[in-house]
């Protein structure tokens, strides 16, 4: 258990719980290597004690760290401390995006396709580095203070669905794509599907199914329709709702194929809300061939004929009978499988279509894109009635066959000119036949080949294509044709078809230096849609604008969106001074710069506790939190302090009168003046004069280095007989000391 206070591997120090899940706790940490604040995910000791998951959990952990994007949480490290598993990550101040439509209700149009356009690219990135993240919700999405989006958890999810754990019992079935409530195989677009789920709920305010249970929501997910966000919200975007409904198709070949695919048309959208959107994909056989066994086959008629499976009947008796909801949802997932779109099996020497039922409009799109009167429902069953009626149509097309080549063969051998005049006309003018006339088909709005196709298949032979500039229509689109659909055209009649090379390229002015609004104002008047990110800079102050993507002077579309990067500022980052006391000058160096801080002045002083060399004092105090780079200045010990004084001694040694006349008889006469007590006793002055000379001497001499100052001053006389001439003599010597 970890708990606020502990510090992992010496370097991560725990502040508080930010948040918790399933299977692992998220803290607020500081690096204090690096002097940063950073969130901790730490797992959850049933996790931690399965080895296995843990493998899978930092072999994805670690691959996640390679992301690097403005919208998606960096992993900075994946470690382990004492059987605590966890991820270091970038730590974002903000709230989930399912509190964000909590707190706020269902978003804007515009700040819902902002907000999906950012998810999306972080999932682009991702894909782009084949990382599925798995578990795509509200609650795993972050928006900044900033406005900033950010997804999170990528790695964790994967390890868990790899996991024996139960996958509906991962996260919240509300957002799970039908082929991972089946427990399939899941790919890109699942987190496609997820993601429109989240949007779904962006733009109404809730989430499009409800259950009692994880089991009850998890089969809508697989059986039922959504219901139309227009149903819902009716002053949703009709072309958001389309988008929103593709990339929700219960078939993954029938949802946008790539992240790209989908932010491509959520800009189209943003740009202009009333443009049209293709529902769905054309069918794209990805998903490998079903072989079913004979006791398959007549499971699953028998089942059909018992109760069609995805009724509320059938799912209400999955739920209470476990047993029976395990071979229903087999037989689901067969019968899905068969009535996935043409294919042929491999056994076969022949490719087997099977014809659709209902009106069909064929839209020969970009595999990205398909018509909504697609019928996806027919079964492929084929019964004895069916089989007998084909039959019989065909027999009848053999009749009809067979009677046009006899008419044909009637015409050229004069068969049927019964009652007309056998003579040969003179007229040699040549009877013109009155050409037949057709409403000119409506191809706008189709791509070039799509519209190709469909002059072919209504007879039309003499068409050309003109491209040119549009900011209404989607590059590759029909704008418009001539003849415009509903007017009358011969076959052979021209037409021509106008179609879009998209918006014109103007070159990205330089805005750089300019503040968010002089920016916003210069790249519309450009005719561009900004959008802003921001992030610290060094050098460039607060607010003003770093760069643009694409960059300036590169040429990009008209109407398309450019992101304004805008500066933070320098970052400011705090540090808590370390206890330097007891240290080292050179220890103290170190831990100041470890975390971010500088050593400022030196001074030392003497000390009668602290050893030499060693710091007494800080001028920051331990534990305050000071900006980095501060710095602190310190006070290191000289040891104890040792005084040296020089005494200086002044004065005259007189004779007494008396005794003038015997020391002048005397040869010599030696004077000496000495320092005693306090541990010295060493002399100051030496002095040998002529008896004569003896009666007075003056006395001025000092004497450095002394250890103490307590010595008190006294003298000698001595004759050069010996004699002891002390006595005889008075003193006016002074003594006075000074500290070196």
């Amino acid at each position: 258990m970890v708990n606020p206070g502990d510090v992992l591997e010496g370097r991560y120090e725990i502040l508080e719980i930010i948040g918790t899940g399933g299977m692992s706790t998220v803290y607020k940490a500081k690096d204090t290597r690096l002097n940063r604040f950073v969130a901790i995910k730490v797992l959850k000791s049933e996790y931690s004690a399965d080895m296995n998951f843990v493998t899978k959990f930092r072999n994805e952990a670690q691959a996640s760290a390679g992301l690097s994007h403005p919208n998606i949480v960096q992993v900075y490290d994946v470690s382990e401390d004492s059987g605590q598993y966890y991820i270091v990550m970038e730590l974002v101040e903000g709230i989930t995006l399912k509190e964000y439509v909590a707190i706020n209700g269902r978003l804007s149009m515009d700040q819902a396709i902002d907000f999906s356009i950012q998810i999306a690219s972080g999932l682009e990135v991702a894909h782009n580095n084949h990382i599925i993240h798995r578990d795509i919700k509200p609650q795993n999405i972050i928006v900044s203070k900033n406005g900033n989006l950010k997804v999170t958890d990528f790695g964790i999810a994967k390890a868990a669905t790899s996991n024996t754990m139960s996958t509906l019992g991962m996260g919240s079935v509300h957002y799970i794509s039908p082929e991972q409530a089946r427990g399939g195989y899941s790919d890109e677009r699942s987190d496609i599907y997820s993601l429109g789920i989240t949007m779904y709920e962006m733009v109404t305010g809730k989430v499009p199914f409800e259950g009692e249970t994880n089991v009850a929501i998890a089969l809508k997910h697989i059986n039922n329709e959504i219901v139309p966000p227009r149903q819902v919200c009716p002053d949703i975007y009709s072309s958001l709702e389309k988008v929103i409904m593709k990339a929700t198709q219960k078939k993954p070949e029938k949802r946008y194929l790539t992240a790209t695919a989908l932010i491509a048309d959520l800009r189209r959208v943003k740009a202009n809300p009333n443009i049209d959107i293709v529902v769905a994909g054309s069918g794209v056989t990805s998903a490998p061939t079903q072989k079913f066994t004979t006791e398959d086959l007549e499971e699953i008629k028998t089942a059909s004929k018992n109760a069609p499976l995805g009724s509320n009947s059938s799912e209400e008796k999955s739920i209470k009978t476990p047993p029976q909801a395990d071979r229903n949802a087999r037989l689901e997932r067969l019968l899905r499988e068969e009535d996935d779109d043409d294919y042929f099996d491999e056994d076969d020497d022949y490719e087997e279509v099977r014809p659709r039922g209902g009106s069909v409009k064929k839209v020969p799109d970009s595999d990205e894109y398909y018509d909504d009167d697609y019928d996806e429902d027919d079964e492929d069953g084929v019964s004895p009635k069916l089989e007998k009626a084909v039959m019989i149509a065909g027999v009848a097309a053999a009749i009809i066959i067979a009677l046009i080549i006899l008419l044909l063969v009637g015409q050229m051998l004069n068969w049927f000119d019964f009652g007309k005049s056998k003579e040969v006309s003179t007229d040699t003018s040549t009877e013109t036949e009155e050409e037949v006339k057709v409403q000119m088909i409506d191809i706008v709005g189709y791509t070039r080949e799509g519209a190709e196709k469909k002059l072919k298949e209504a007879k039309f032979t003499n068409y050309r294509f003109v491209e040119e500039s549009s900011d209404k229509v989607q590059e590759g689109y029909v704008i418009s044709t001539e003849p415009e659909s509903g007017e009358e055209i011969g076959f052979d009649d021209e037409i021509t078809v106008h179609v879009s090379l998209g918006p014109e390229t103007v070159k990205v002015p330089d805005v750089a230096g300019k503040t968010e609004q002089e920016a916003d104002a210069i790249l519309k008047d450009s005719g561009f849609t900004p959008t802003h990110s921001y992030r610290y800079d060094d050098e460039v102050e607060k607010d003003l604008v770093l760069e643009t993507s694409p960059k300036a002077g590169e040429d990009a579309k008209e109407g398309s969106v450019i992101t304004v990067y805008i500066s933070n500022g320098k970052e400011v980052k705090t540090a808590k001074v370390p206890k330097l006391t007891d240290m080292s000058q050179t220890a103290a160096k170190s831990s100041l710069e470890a975390v971010g801080l500088e050593l400022g002045n030196v001074t030392t002083s003497y000390s009668d506790t602290v050893e030499k060399g060693i710091i007494i004092s800080q001028s920051v105090s331990e534990g305050t939190e000071v900006t980095e780079g501060t710095k602190v200045d310190i006070v290191i010990s000289d040891g104890k302090k040792t005084v040296t004084y020089t005494a200086k001694v002044g004065g005259t040694l007189t004779a007494s009168q008396d005794y003038f006349e015997s020391i002048a008889q005397l040869d010599t006469v030696t004077f000496t003046v000495k320092l005693q007590g306090g541990g010295i006793d060493e002399a100051v002055f030496t002095q040998t004069v002529a008896g004569a000379d003896a009666s007075a001497i003056n006395v001025d001499s000092s004497k450095s280095g002394l250890s103490s100052n307590g010595a008190t001053v006294s003298f000698t006389v001595t004759g050069s007989d010996g004699s002891d001439l002390t006595p005889h003599y008075s003193s006016s010597l002074a003594l006075s000391y000074t500290e070196e």
